[in-house]
């Protein structure tokens, strides 16, 4: 592929709801290039860019995938990102590296919830916009009907139709191009005059798309306001403007899989989308403070890293973007966020899966590199001399978790390199080993987020794993002072075991342990005292109520025997260990419980259905408001009641109900509740001590 310079680049990221219609977008203007001789279609499973195994099978896409399209001797990088909720974060990603976004809604179902997820993404990176309503030959679709919807999104934008369409359902031909005031067939590469009974609408529509424009440049608005014409090449330029503002959201209409209105969007990304030079600069952090990067090649290398998969292939394969100075194959760089040095091979842009090769990637442009050993997702490159990180974004936290085990012995030893390399993937992936439970715990998005994660780790790392609802991490501690003692005697015709320990807790505020030698007069020589310690940090962490690690607790060993001949080390430990066991019991021991903040949103017609089943969730509604016309209920609720919420939530919303949960602290388990998971944990350790 031919290499770009950053004023003839266009990075533009996909973004809709599931089923929005982005592939197939993508691959009518792959297919109207002549980049494809054929066009693919989702469902059939060939497209350029659903060519996973697991995006064939489930006929969606699970990840962003890089389309370059080349029209009138610029590129257009295309970042077709996933639609359904479970993968936000690879939007997330896509928009980082973008410059504008394409918000496709779908022509019969309208805004939904992926929509208003998406858009408030954009608003987050400050993103110049396009609406596209998509499938305008489906069957009962309305134009008018979605157009209202969207601007329904946000008061803070104006959005300005610069397309109408020409018929609609089975009779959608082409559009009717307001800039031109041209009717545009079929995929719009001719013109002709509009018809007559649509010239009434396009030249009222017009009206909106001048004052639009006059509004993006202030002596063209002095123009206007004075009565003057305004000519077609002020139009556009005026129009541009006020679209790079954020403040103007030009609409178009499409039928990608019949190949609708085409040219006319692809004209338009062009003409109205930033380079990577008009757009902000972008920000990064050096041993002076910040540093603004503005794109183009006489500026320091700064290259993100902001998508890592791993290629049966060619192994790891890095997706770059480079936002200041040019980048060449076969040359070392250095990752800034890892102080290692890099050696790069051949840059490539991708196509899909394919890789075509090239020499450069300048200012602005997205490309890959394979077999990068230190480097990850999220790490910036650069020169050496020139320290720079540029900022991460923000990704939510985790929804849903499970537990994870080989299913095989040999699969076992490869369990954690293989999660890891999945968490480099994708950041919304992440997996952790719980102490307390002794479970590996794999946590994402939702529950298809993790069936694609497993499903990974067969294919491409061959390692397979079963997995189950994980264990809440209980925790334990006491609630008043306690005090116990405890002789071990062990006699058995050799050297015997002898150790005697007086021992006093209580609970601790602002530190997890304390222990403390308050024995006066010799009674235990201080050279126990540690084996004492190590009895009782190992009761801590096996529990003495269910099972789970006790914290927040003071022990005082206040006085004991030993004996000259049979005290041993070995003895104290195990007096420690009991003593302590004992001790807890006599200080109102409690089970302490994971509390989260969950902030849900839904439809007003939903409210009621999730405030009721908050509340058979033992949940503390702190506060309701409304947000860009949802509900939004913020509370505090148990883990325990809320772990399979996200699967929940959908169900009772028709899938329009979203939520954000982040760990508040710890609190004790209501009585009746904490007899059942003693008697539960109780059950566990008697089947373990009978195996």
């Amino acid at each position: 592929m031919k290499e770009y310079a950053t004023e003839f680049i266009r990075n533009v990221a996909l973004v809709s709801h599931g089923g929005g219609g982005k592939t197939s977008l993508g691959e009518a203007m792959l297919y109207f290039m002549g980049a494809i001789n054929r066009m693919g279609k989702v469902e059939d499973g060939n497209t350029v860019s659903d060519f996973e195994e697991e995006e064939i099978r489930r006929t969606l896409s699970l990840s962003t995938s890089v389309l370059p399209i080349e029209h009138r001797e610029h590129k257009i990088n295309l970042l077709d990102t996933p639609g359904y909720t479970d993968f936000i974060g690879e939007v997330i990603s896509a928009l980082r590296v973008a410059d504008g976004a394409v918000v496709l809604v779908d022509s019969v179902a309208g805004v939904e919830v992926g929509t208003e997820i998406v858009w408030g993404y954009c608003d987050t990176f400050k993103m110049p916009r396009f609406v596209v309503i998509s499938k305008m030959n489906r069957e009962n679709a309305n134009f008018k009907m979605v157009l209202n919807a969207v601007r329904e999104l946000s008061q803070e934008v104006t959005l300005v139709p610069v397309q109408l369409p020409w018929g609609e359902k089975h009779e959608f031909q082409g559009v009717i191009d307001l800039l031109s005031m041209q009717a545009r067939p079929e995929d719009g590469q001719k013109s002709e005059p509009i018809p007559e009974e649509l010239l009434e609408a396009a030249e009222e529509a017009r009206i909106t798309l001048v004052e639009a424009a006059a509004e993006g440049d202030d002596a063209l608005l002095e123009k206007y306001l004075e009565g003057e014409d305004l000519s077609a090449q002020e139009i556009a330029s005026g129009f541009r403007g006020a679209v790079l503002s954020g403040l103007f959201v030009p609409v178009f209409v499409t039928a990608s899989t019949a190949g609708i209105g085409i040219a006319p969007l692809l004209e338009a990304m062009i003409d109205l989308m930033p380079s990577p030079a008009d757009a902000p600069p972008a920000i990064a952090q050096s041993p002076t403070g910040e540093q603004k990067l503005t794109a183009s090649d006489n500026g320091p290398l700064a290259v993100h890293v902001w998508k890592t998969t791993a290629d049966p292939f060619v192994g790891k394969l890095s997706y770059l973007r480079v936002f200041s100075g040019s980048l060449n194959s076969d040359t070392r760089i250095w990752n800034h966020s890892k102080n290692e040095e890099e050696r790069l091979g051949t840059l490539y842009v991708m196509r899909g899966k394919e890789q075509l090769a090239v020499d450069v990637l300048h200012a602005g442009d997205i490309g890959t590199v394979a077999k990068l050993g230190e480097t990850d997702t999220g790490d910036t490159l650069g020169d050496k001399a020139q320290p720079l990180t540029l900022l991460v974004p923000e990704y939510p936290s985790a929804l849903y978790s499970v537990a994870v085990m080989p299913q095989t012995q040999a699969d076992s030893t490869k369990i954690s390199p293989t999660l890891t390399r999945l968490s480099e993937e994708d950041p919304t992936l992440s997996w952790h080993q719980e102490g307390s439970t002794n479970q590996t715990i794999l946590q994402g998005m939702g529950d298809q987020h993790i069936d694609v994660a497993i499903r990974k780790a067969v294919s491409k790392f061959q390692v397979s794993l079963n997995t189950e609802v994980p264990k809440v991490p209980y925790r334990e501690t006491i609630t008043k002072e306690g005090a116990s003692q405890y002789r071990h005697k062990k006699q058995t015709g050799g050297a015997g075991q002898f150790a005697e320990v007086h021992m006093r807790v209580e609970p601790l505020e602002d530190a997890e342990f304390e222990f403390e030698n308050k024995v006066f007069g010799g009674a235990i020589s201080s050279g126990y005292m540690p084996a004492i310690e190590k009895g009782v940090r190992g009761v801590m962490k096996q529990g003495v109520l269910a099972g789970y690690p006790v914290e927040k607790v003071k022990v005082q060993i206040t006085d004991g025997k030993e004996h000259p001949v049979d005290s041993k080390a070995v003895a104290f430990e195990i007096a420690g260990r009991e003593a302590f066991k004992l001790a807890v019991k006599d200080a109102a021991p409690v089970l302490l419980e994971p509390i989260m903040d969950v902030r849900v949103m839904v439809p007003e017609a939903n409210m009621g259905d999730v405030l009721g089943d908050l509340n058979t969730r033992r949940a503390r509604v702190q506060g309701m408001e409304t947000e860009r016309g949802r509900s939004v209920v913020t509370a505090q609720v148990p883990l325990a009641e809320i772990q399979r919420y996200t699967t929940d939530l959908r169900s009772m919303t028709g899938g329009r109900g979203y939520f954000t949960m982040t760990l508040s602290h710890y609190q004790i388990v209501p009585h009746h509740v904490a007899e059942e998971i003693i008697a539960a944990g109780q059950r566990e350790s008697s089947k373990q001590d009978t195996a």
